[in-house]
Order: C-alpha cells, then sequence, then structure tokens
C-alpha cells in the first residue's frame, strides 16, 4: 500500500545541510493503522510528508496503491493525491469559512456537482458527530471538534490512505482519547490504511497494529505494537515503550536495596496471555526456598492480549534462586534479571 524505498531527504542549508532521512524502508500494508515514533529531530515530519510529496525526497522511492509518485505526472500526481488524505496537527482550517463549507473544499476545489458535495459533507458531518455545526465557523468550535472537521475534510475525496502528522498533540487527554476512537472508526468502516506520527508512546499503544521507530532520520526498529512493547530491541524504543508502561524501578528503591545487607537479585518477569493470569509466584513461595518480594507490578492489554510486567526480588541462596528461574522458563514466561546481587 504505502513502501518508502532507500528515501532519503536532505534539506540544504546556509551553513551546512541536513539530512532529515537516511536511507528509509518501511511498508505498510493495506488496511493497517502503521505508528511512527521518535523524538523531536527524528524525521517523523519529513516522512509523512514525502508520503504524499508534500515535500519531494532527494533520492529513494516513494510508492502509494502501486503508483511511484516521483515518476507521476503533474496531472497523474493530483489524481493520485485525492487518494491520499491528511490530518494536520493544528487543523488548518480556514477561519472565513463554515464548517461546511471546510469539508467541502477539496470536492469544490474539483469542481464536483453542488449536489454531490452536499450529500457527501451531511454524510461526513454525521459520521465525525458534528451534524449540528455545519453552519459554525472555526472560532466557534472546540479543539477537539477542530480536529473532526479536519479529519471530515480530509475524507472528503473517499481517499484510500490517510496520513496523520501529530493529529492529537495539540489535545487534551480525554479529547484525544475520542480522536482515536475516531480514527479506528475511520480505518474498520472504510478500510483507510492509516500512517500516524507521533511522539506519544500512548497513541501508538491505543490505536496502531504496526509500529516505526525513527531516530536521526533511520528506522532503528520497527514491527507489531505487542512484539515491540513486550520485548523492545533497541534503548530508544526501551525509553518510549518505559514512558506509557511505567515499569522502572525508582531510583528511592535503589538505594534501599542497596543499603540492605541479605543477599538478593531483582528480575524482571513478563507475562503474555494466558501465563498472566497464572498463579506463578503463589507456586514459588510454596515450593522453594526462596523469599519473593514485588517491587513493581502491572497488567494491561496489548492489541487484544494481556500482558503483565513485575519486578522482583528474590532473597535466598544462588542456587535456589537459579531452580526458581528454571521453573519460571519451563512455564514459557520471559525473566530478565536487573540488578545483580548488591549486598
Amino acid at each position: 500500500m504505502i513502501t518508502f524505498k532507500n528515501v532519503t531527504k536532505v534539506y540544504q542549508g546556509k551553513s551546512q545541510d541536513v539530512k532529515a532521512l537516511d536511507d528509509v524502508n518501511l511498508h505498510i500494508e493495506e488496511g493497517e493503522i502503521h505508528g511512527v515514533i521518535g523524538f523531536s529531530g527524528a524525521g517523523k515530519s519529513s516522512l509523512i510528508r514525502c508520503a504524499n510529496l508534500l515535500e519531494r525526497p532527494t533520492s529513494g522511492k516513494v510508492t502509494v496503491n502501486n503508483q511511484d509518485l516521483l515518476r507521476l505526472s503533474p496531472k497523474e500526481l493530483r489524481e493520485a493525491k485525492r487518494d491520499i488524505g491528511m490530518v494536520f496537527q493544528h487543523f488548518n482550517l480556514l477561519n472565513s469559512k463554515t464548517v461546511f463549507t471546510n469539508i467541502a473544499m477539496p470536492l469544490l476545489l474539483t469542481n464536483t456537482p453542488k449536489d454531490k458535495v452536499k450529500k457527501r459533507v451531511n454524510e461526513l458531518l454525521n459520521f465525525v458527530g458534528l451534524s449540528d455545526k455545519a453552519d459554525n465557523y472555526p472560532d466557534q468550535l472546540s479543539g477537539g471538534q477542530k480536529q473532526r472537521v479536519g479529519i471530515a475534510r480530509s475524507l472528503a475525496t473517499q481517499p484510500s490512505v490517510l496520513l496523520c502528522d501529530e493529529a492529537t498533540s495539540a489535545l487534551d487527554p480525554e479529547t484525544t482519547k475520542s480522536i482515536l476512537e475516531l480514527l479506528k472508526k475511520i480505518n474498520r468502516e472504510y478500510n483507510i490504511t492509516i500512517l500516524i506520527i507521533t511522539h506519544e508512546m500512548g497513541v501508538i499503544r491505543e490505536i496502531c497494529d504496526k509500529v516505526t521507530v525513527l531516530d536521526s532520520g533511520k528506522v532503528v526498529e520497527s514491527g507489531s505494537v505487542f512484539d515491540v512493547f513486550s520485548q523492545p530491541e533497541t534503548k530508544i524504543a526501551h525509553n518510549f515503550v518505559s514512558s506509557v508502561m511505567h515499569d522502572e524501578i525508582p531510583d528511592s528503591v535503589y538505594q534501599l536495596l542497596q543499603k540492605q545487607e541479605d543477599r538478593h537479585q531483582i528480575y524482571r518477569i513478563v507475562f503474555i496471555g494466558e501465563s498472566a493470569g497464572a498463579p506463578l509466584l503463589s507456586q514459588i513461595a510454596k515450593n522453594y526456598n526462596v523469599e519473593v518480594n514485588v517491587l513493581f507490578g502491572n497488567i494491561t492489554e496489548l492489541q487484544g492480549t494481556p500482558f503483565g510486567n513485575l519486578v522482583v526480588k528474590f532473597e535466598g541462596e544462588d542456587k535456589e534462586i537459579n531452580r526458581v528461574i528454571m521453573h519460571i522458563h519451563q512455564q514459557k514466561v520471559t525473566i530478565k534479571e536487573v540488578l545483580a546481587d548488591v549486598s
């Protein structure tokens, strides 16, 4: 559906050039919601703007719906862009036009008959929950309502692809949740492929099927949301995941542990699926001569699958702790050492 092949984007500066994208290879499947995350300056905005040639790559190939956008004539490119909707961070609405006209604008620019414009805009107003706001102006709307207008406008030409450029970063948490629900509804009911860029890992967890992590213009990790959340392979991905899962032991707890004289080791135990409901720690306490102290724990849901995370301290002889670890592995549960014996 959307493919970036060896895409590089270089901006020419007065003193030096800036490479925003560095040989990016990425494929977004039809019908999926794909998130791209990274810190400021990672290249996220450049990537999404290359997807519809708002920015032309310096080199590489961008394919959307089996069309190489860089090889299209100006007329062909205009036609191709009708199939690519875009939602902006700051709404980009025309303040002098009504909600109805803002949504209708893509259709008016292509001389669509008035009866078809009216029918399509009314359908979209109903779809985004703004049927009673058709005659209002943007200044009379809340931030969430403005973004709903922007989303409706992006859907006017019935695109198969929707690009979302930090679509929720200007919104409060409750409004963000409602906008994400709307995007999922669009994906589900219209089967529209969505590419969303964000710096908020919570957005990735709530809405995306797959996630790609960008750093300094390079793809450093890419995969299903479940895989990246449960087993991040890079430090930057781990940092993003931790910002949402809150699974780090506080420094104050580390300091207390370092003051203790008992022999102990600290491990992170990850429960996935059915194992999240298993009484693993109870079994360990009953069958092994090891004291178990839970330092942190939570359970959440990733793509419909339970995902549990525990940080525990084991106190006991090394031989007995090793037996516990072997038992955990036999239950097909992931365990990793966090902190070795600090006594």
